[in-house]
């Protein structure tokens, strides 16, 4: 069987970077992925140097194309059920089609999922004119009547303030959950931004493009868009298996060039900076990562 320098998990943007650059440093990589990425309901990615507004679809194949230039970068699309270390450098992985692949290294790229509000309709919105990041897609929605929808609240209110940049007509609403401090109540009054505590029946539109917010009450809103805070999660929990320690937001606690606190596992991406979760943050990380990963290979073997 054999044993690659690197196992990558995840072939998101973090993923393919680490690949790419594994891969110009002449390591041998295996990158599996089952192509279920948490933007899957991204139309475009924004923010990106040289690929803002690009499709994901897009990115991920103008990446595969770069890859391929590399020989020893090799692409399993596969999805990863189970992870053992064995010795101080050897990981067996394992893929939900009876594959195992051995490896020294291990870079996490797993990303996260993500849990909505539970509010009837929002997924129908979602990625169209409802979204998560206005770094990401505040642009497109400048000057329109928005809402901020949290139900979380320690970041609703920064969410708001930080949403007021892109439009004035703005709304924030807790789907009756908590309530905000009267210092913040003042300040969103004095912004004009309203504050809807009730909770929200449903939506109004079609093909995902937002109309009218519908309160339990009766009340009906008109709105063209928003942001919605969302609870985040790792995608999968090998890291916890393998040991690897949380960070005070849930994801993986790394140091500053991306390694966790078990000996040859790397990560990047969302899965370690949970915010802010954009392309480019993301294949900056898989670049660290890779760079991590190539010293300390170096290092054992020079």
């Amino acid at each position: 069987m054999k044993l690659y320098d690197c196992a990558i998990i995840g072939g998101g943007p973090a993923g393919l970077n680490a690949a790419l650059v594994l891969g110009r440093a002449r390591r041998s990589v295996i990158l599996l992925d089952d192509n279920k990425p948490r933007n899957a309901v991204t139309h475009e990615s924004h923010g990106f140097i040289t690929r803002d507004g690009v499709k994901p679809e897009e990115f991920r194949r103008l990446a595969y194309t770069d890859i391929s230039k590399y020989p020893s970068v090799q692409i399993a699309r596969t999805k990863v059920v189970d992870m053992v270390k064995r010795g101080h450098s050897l990981f067996l992985v394992q893929t939900s089609a009876g594959e195992v692949f051995q490896a020294r290294t291990i870079i996490l790229a797993i990303g996260l999922k993500e849990k909505l509000p539970n509010i009837t309709g929002v997924t129908d919105y979602y990625g169209t004119s409802l979204f998560s990041c206005p770094y990401c897609d505040g642009w497109e929605m400048r000057d329109q009547p928005l809402a901020v929808i949290s139900e979380n609240e320690s970041h609703r209110y920064s969410m708001a303030s930080m949403v007021y940049n892109w439009s004035k007509d703005l709304i924030v609403c807790t789907n009756g959950v908590g309530s905000f401090d009267p210092q913040q109540r003042a300040k969103l009054n004095s912004r004009g931004i309203r504050i809807y505590e009730q909770r929200i029946a449903g939506f109004r539109g079609k093909n995902g493009r937002l109309t009218k917010i519908v309160f339990v009450d009766g009340t009906e809103v008109a709105r063209t868009g928003g942001f919605v805070t969302s609870n985040w999660h790792l995608a999968i929990r090998f890291a916890e298996k393998l040991g690897c320690r949380l960070n005070e937001s849930g994801g993986l606690a790394i140091d500053d060039y991306g390694k966790t606190t078990v000996e040859h596992v790397y990560t990047a991406g969302d899965a370690a900076t949970i915010s802010p979760a954009q392309l480019i943050v993301a294949a900056a990380g898989g670049s660290k990562a890779a760079m991590s990963v190539n010293t300390a290979l170096t290092h054992l073997d020079f």
